[in-house]
C-alpha cells in the first residue's frame, strides 16, 4: 500500500498525524507546503492525501486540482478552520473526499483516514480488474452479436441497459464498455441496487451530509460523485425501491441531484449503464417500475445470452477457468477428459458463466487427478443423470410409449424394445450392445441420436406418471419448466397437458 501524504505549513498539525498514523501502522510522508507536494506528483503518488487548504505559496484547492486532473480516483481530504467553511464547499465540488474542520479529534480524523484509505483500494482493485481483465469469451454466434455491439457502444456516451440471466456477464460487459471508451482513465464505479438494504441505498448513490440522519457525523460521497467522470454500473435496477427511481430519473434527465439532507445541487457528469436479469416491461405493467425511468434506461438494450445458447463456448470457458483458479492458488492445471467435456457441454447451467466457472474452482481443489473424468464432478451434477436412470429403469416395463420411433426426429431402426420379460438382460447390457451394433453398422453421432431416444424415454415416462402433465413432470425430474418444454418440441412428444386442463 502506498503511504498517506500529510501536506501542512504547521509542523505540530504534521508531527500529530504522523505519530497517530504509524501507531495505525500507516506509512506517512509530508511536505510543508503544495508546490513539493505538486513536484512529488510527476514521479509518485499517495493512497490517500491529507492537506491544509490555506498555506503559504499554493493552496490546498489549488494542489486538490493538479490531484484531480492526474488521479481522478485519489481520495483527497481537506483540512480546513471552521472559518473557511466556504471554502471547504468549493474542495467539495473540486472533488474532495472529505473535509476534516480544525480543531479536530485525532480519533475521528484517524478514522476518516481510514475511510479514505478504504476507499482508495477499491478504486485500485477496480482499476485492477479493468486493466487485468481479459476480453470476454466467446466463439458462439451470439457472442459475437455482442462483442459488435461493444465495439459500437463503447464511443458512445449513450445510456445501455444489458439484460440477462444472473451469471451471465452482465457486469463483465459493462466493464468493457468501460474500458474501450473515451472514459477509460477515469473511474468504474459499480453498485449491485438489491444487495443494498433499502434505508441505505439512497445514501449509497447520492451520498448525505452531515447530520442527515442519525449516525451521519461526517459528510459522504455517494456513488455518483465517486463515479465522476467515468461509468456508473447499477446492477439488478429492476430491484430498485420505486421512491428512489424517481431520483435515479432525475439524475438521468438533467445530470443533477442533492446528497441526502443536502440543499446545494450536484452535477453528475457519469454514463450510466444499467443491468437486469428480470422483465422489466412486466414490472411496469406490475405497478413496480417507473415507466419513464424504462424509457430513460432503454435507450440501448443489450441482452446477453445464456450458457445455454452457446454451449460450443463452454470447453474454452473451461480451460480458461481452470488456468485461472490453478494460477491463483498456486498449482498445476487440470483437464477435463473429452468424456467430461462432452458432459458439461450437455448440461443446463442455471448459472451460467458464473456457476461453471464456480466449478472450475471446485475441479482445482476438490478433483483427485490432474485429467478429470466424469466421476470425479461434483455429486449435485451428475446426481440429475442418477435420477433420470433411476426413472428410466423403473418404467422400462411400461407397455405404450407415449412417442413413437416414427415420430422421433432421429431415425434408428434396431433400437432394442425392452419388455417386461428382459430383465435377465440389464438396460446397461442393452444399451451397450445396441452402441457396439451402431457403430459396426457405420450409423453416424451415434451418442446424440442413442442420447435423444434416452432422453424421450425418461420424458414420457415422467409424463405418463403425471397423466400428461409437463409442469409437475419437470419437478420430477428435476429439469426446468422451459427445459421440458423444449425437450418435448424437440422430441416431438405428444399427449401433453398444460398447467390448468382437466
Amino acid at each position: 500500500m502506498k503511504p498517506v501524504w500529510i501536506v501542512d505549513d504547521d509542523d505540530s498539525i504534521r508531527w500529530v498525524l504522523e505519530k497517530a498514523l504509524a501507531r495505525e501502522n500507516l506509512v506517512t510522508k509530508s511536505f510543508t507546503n503544495a508546490r513539493d507536494a505538486m513536484s512529488a506528483l510527476q514521479t509518485e503518488s499517495p493512497q490517500v492525501l491529507v492537506s491544509d487548504i490555506r498555506m503559504h505559496g499554493a493552496s490546498g484547492l489549488e494542489l486538490l486540482q493538479v490531484v484531480k486532473s492526474k488521479h481522478p480516483g485519489l481520495p483527497v481530504i481537506i483540512m480546513t478552520a471552521f472559518s473557511d467553511l466556504d471554502s471547504a464547499v468549493a474542495a467539495f465540488q473540486g472533488g474532495a473526499f472529505e473535509y476534516l474542520a480544525k480543531p479536530f479529534d485525532l480519533d475521528k480524523a484517524v478514522e476518516l483516514i481510514r475511510r479514505a484509505l478504504e476507499e482508495s483500494l477499491r478504486e485500485t482493485e477496480s482499476e485492477q480488474q479493468i486493466s487485468e481483465a481479459p476480453e470476454i469469451l466467446g466463439q458462439a454466434p451470439a457472442m459475437q452479436d455482442v462483442f459488435r455491439a461493444i465495439g459500437r457502444l463503447s464511443q458512445s456516451n449513450v445510456t445501455v441497459l444489458i439484460t440477462g440471466e444472473s451469471g451471465s456477464g452482465k457486469e463483465l460487459v459493462a466493464r468493457a464498455l468501460h474500458k474501450h471508451s473515451p472514459r477509460s482513465g477515469q473511474p468504474f464505479v459499480a453498485l449491485n441496487t438489491a444487495a443494498i438494504p433499502k434505508d441505505l441505498l439512497e445514501s449509497e448513490l447520492f451520498g448525505h451530509e452531515r447530520g442527515a440522519f442519525t449516525g451521519a457525523q461526517t459528510t459522504r460521497r455517494g456513488r455518483f460523485e465517486q463515479a465522476e467522470g467515468g461509468t456508473l454500473f447499477l446492477d439488478e435496477i429492476g430491484d430498485m425501491p420505486f421512491d428512489l427511481q424517481t431520483r435515479l430519473l432525475r439524475v438521468l434527465s438533467d445530470g443533477h441531484f442533492y446528497r441526502v439532507g443536502g440543499h446545494q445541487p450536484l452535477k453528475a457528469n457519469v454514463r450510466v449503464i444499467a443491468a437486469t436479469h428480470q422483465n422489466l416491461e412486466q414490472r411496469v405493467r406490475d405497478g413496480l417500475f417507473r415507466e419513464d425511468l424504462y424509457h430513460r434506461l432503454n435507450v440501448i438494450r443489450l441482452r446477453l445470452p445464456s450458457l445455454r445458447e452457446r454451449k460450443e463456448d463452454i470447453p474454452v470457458l473451461a480451460r480458461f477457468f481452470l488456468a485461472k483458479s490453478a494460477k491463483q492458488l498456486g498449482v498445476d492445471v487440470k483437464k477435463l477428459s473429452d468424456t467430461a467435456i462432452h458432459y458439461l457441454s450437455s448440461l443446463e447451467f442455471p448459472g451460467n458463466v458464473r456457476q461453471l466457472e464456480n466449478l472450475c474452482n471446485w475441479i482445482t481443489v476438490m478433483a483427485p487427478g490432474q485429467l478429470v473424468e466424469v466421476a470425479d464432478l461434483p455429486s449435485d451434477l451428475t446426481k440429475v443423470e442418477d435420477s433420470l436412470v433411476a426413472v428410466a429403469v423403473q418404467n422400462v416395463s411400461q407397455e405404450h410409449p407415449i412417442v413413437s420411433q416414427s415420430e422421433m426426429p432421429v431415425q434408428v431402426s434396431h433400437l432394442p424394445v425392452i419388455a417386461s420379460d428382459t430383465h435377465a438382460c440389464t438396460w446397461f447390457e442393452m444399451l451397450e450392445s445396441e452402441a457396439a451394433a451402431m457403430l459396426s453398422s457405420g450409423e453416424p453421432e451415434v451418442i446424440v441420436q442413442l442420447g435423444k431416444v434416452f432422453e424421450a424415454t425418461v420424458i414420457k415416462a415422467a409424463l405418463r406418471h403425471t397423466h400428461g402433465r409437463k409442469n409437475e413432470a419437470a419437478i420430477k425430474l428435476g429439469i426446468g419448466r422451459n427445459t421440458i418444454t423444449r425437450k418435448i418440441q424437440e422430441l416431438n412428444i405428444l399427449g401433453v397437458r398444460e398447467e390448468g386442463d382437466i
